[in-house]
């Protein structure tokens, strides 16, 4: 049984073309297990992550209640930060599935799963064979499932594919738009025809997510290929641009229409002024960076697979521009992802104002460039020097050790939290530390066993096995320790506020701006940044507003203590972390001492 097993085995890796079947489903399976881990597991478990996440989440809860789909708001303040499509999601999914973590986050999850099923059936269908027979018959499928893979296994999409904001969805919406594109210039007939007005749709979706960048980017990408490859005229005529730009702006225009008909020139200039054109002109909100601030982004960012990305550029050897250009179409999916990885990253180091989600969208970009020359040095027929790989491969190992160290020692180096006290001690205490820094030695070691023992064919395995043990072992668990730490005192002071609070009594955070206040409490917060403007806020209560018995107030002992209050003008009602919820009576409020109380 044993031999015959065996004597299976060795020709499914010989002749895999007669097993399609098997490796069809064998790759379905590993990008399936990946998906899973990565963005399904535990979804909806931890709370929402203030600052920015409950900012969207609770915009789209307030599409439920109020019934206007149209204009977003939150906290009782039109939202026009973002078009309204994740909104949109999300208010679906509170419909289906309830208001709560799951629901707001799963857009941005299954966002993430369909950007990875879209790329590996691109590569599958695109990526020649090394042999029609022999292990060369799997080199569709193992770039397709490396990519898919990589798509999910790196810190960048994992964040953002898990967090309930616009930029996974942002990414999907260009990013299959993008592939799209290559459909149908690597297709011919109806397939083209089809994949090009693919194109323009999910083009004009990305625009319903984050605004004209979703235009303006992937038309800069198709426009430098193309161009590129001297096939601008042939395509314009294949793409039918009039047609094309018709549903695009079918899709994209009705919103802000609508929007701006309804808020009029107060939405023009927060939108397209502040949230678009100045931030790509200036610093916004202090986001500042100097110029190179997005090559530190992508190699940790994308991190283990950012180390091959310019081992997979020299591999195409785009360069000589008359030989690259002879090539068929469809062999062009490796020069057309290096223009989207480049037009990506060169776009947004133009722009001044720079954060680490701006360069999502260029993530299936790299992991197309890396599954493809992984995939060749699995199957033994790499088409680049071996000095390029073993760089490499010594500088993954490189990073999984300064990894190990960096966790191992994050206890010295982490810092006062505002919120926890000894926040270094309970993390040394949970053991994560030295979870996660001994698994990561031990991947750095395997990187090293595989390098030293000349089976780098493997080197793929032990990268997508090695992330797959981390994640469950040190990154879940974090996630789930520092959400109990942080914000569930939170979560518990607002399910406080939903039994305490008497009608017409307002909630005030002194001190802090915590967005889940107003989605777990599920009404408005008056954030208020000092004491002083409480005390001014309490005085306004009780001279203009008499039918107000009382006033519900979060904040830390500290700002208790500096708004002034007697211990007779105020009761106790629960105490969470650092967090104190009190109630202050406005017909006690005679005046305010600056002595100390007894809030402890």
């Amino acid at each position: 049984m044993n031999s015959n097993l065996h004597n299976r085995t060795l020709l499914w890796w010989t002749s895999p073309e007669k097993f399609p079947t098997l490796v069809w489903g064998t790759s379905v399976l590993v990008v399936a297990i990946a998906a899973i881990l990565a963005f399904l597991y535990q979804l909806g478990s931890t709370n929402l992550i203030d600052e920015t996440e409950p900012l969207f989440a609770e915009a789209a809860r307030q599409m439920t209640v109020t019934g206007d789909w149209i204009t977003p708001y939150f906290n009782g303040e039109p939202r026009f930060d973002k078009p309204p499509l994740v909104y949109w999601l999300m208010a679906v999914g509170y419909v289906m599935l309830g208001t709560n973590e799951w629901a707001a986050r799963l857009p941005s999850a299954l966002s993430a799963i369909e950007l990875m099923a879209v790329t590996f059936l691109t590569l599958w269908r695109f990526v020649p064979p090394l042999k029609p027979t022999g292990r060369g018959a799997l080199m569709p499928w193992g770039a397709a499932t490396l990519a898919a893979v990589a798509i999910a296994f790196n810190p960048q999409t994992l964040v953002w594919g898990r967090t309930g904001v616009s930029d996974m969805l942002l990414c999907a919406c260009m990013g299959s738009s993008l592939l799209a594109f290559f459909w149908g210039y690597a297709s011919e007939g109806k397939t083209a025809s089809r994949a090009y007005l693919a194109f323009f749709a999910l083009m004009g979706l990305a625009v319903l997510t984050k605004g004209p960048v979703g235009f303006v980017l992937p038309v800069l990408i198709v426009g430098a290929f193309v161009l590129y490859a001297g096939q601008l005229k042939a395509v314009w005529r294949e793409m039918r641009p009039v047609r094309g730009m018709l549903l695009f702006l079918a899709i994209a225009v009705p919103w802000y229409v609508l929007v701006m008909a309804a808020n009029g020139e107060s939405y023009v200039e927060s939108f397209f002024g502040y949230h678009n054109f100045e931030r790509f002109t200036r610093v916004v909100n202090h986001h500042s960076a100097p110029w190179y601030f997005y090559f530190g982004v992508v190699l940790l960012g994308f991190a283990p697979w950012s180390v091959y990305v310019p081992a997979a550029i020299a591999r195409l050897r785009v360069w000589p521009r008359r030989d690259w250009r002879k090539l068929p179409r469809p062999q062009q999916l490796g020069g057309f992802a290096l223009f989207w990885f480049g037009g990506v990253f060169l776009f947004f180091t133009a722009a001044v104002t720079k954060l680490p989600s701006y360069v999502l969208p260029l993530i299936p970009a790299a992991a197309i460039l890396v599954g493809l020359l992984l995939a060749e040095e699995t199957l033994g027929r790499p088409r680049l020097r071996r000095g390029w790989l073993s760089v490499s491969h010594w500088l993954s190992f490189g990073i999984w050790l300064v990894l190990a160290i960096a966790i191992a020692t994050v206890p010295l180096w982490i810092g006062k939290d505002p919120v926890v006290d000894d926040l270094d001690e309970k993390l040394w205490e949970s053991g994560l530390t030295l979870v996660g820094s001994g698994v990561a030695v031990a991947v750095a070691m395997a990187i090293e066993g595989v390098v030293v023992s000349g089976r780098r064919r493997w080197m793929s395995v032990v990268h997508v096995a090695s992330f797959a043990v981390f994640l469950l072992v040190m990154i879940h668990p974090t996630f789930q320790l520092l959400d109990r730490l942080r914000q569930e005192p939170l979560r518990e002071l607002a399910e406080e506020v939903k039994e305490e609070r008497v009608p017409g009594e307002e909630l005030v955070a002194i001190g802090f701006k915590k967005p889940s206040l107003a989605f777990y409490t599920e009404q408005p917060v008056i954030y208020l940044s000092r004491p002083s403007l409480g005390r001014e806020y309490l005085r306004d209560r009780v001279q203009n507003h008499p039918e107000s018995p009382s006033t519900l107030a979060i904040a830390d002992k500290k700002r208790l203590r500096k708004l002034g209050l007697r211990d007779e003008q105020f009761d106790r009602l629960d105490t969470e972390q650092r967090y104190r919820l009190v109630r202050i009576y406005h017909d006690r409020l005679d005046k305010f001492t600056h002595k100390d109380n007894n809030i402890d």
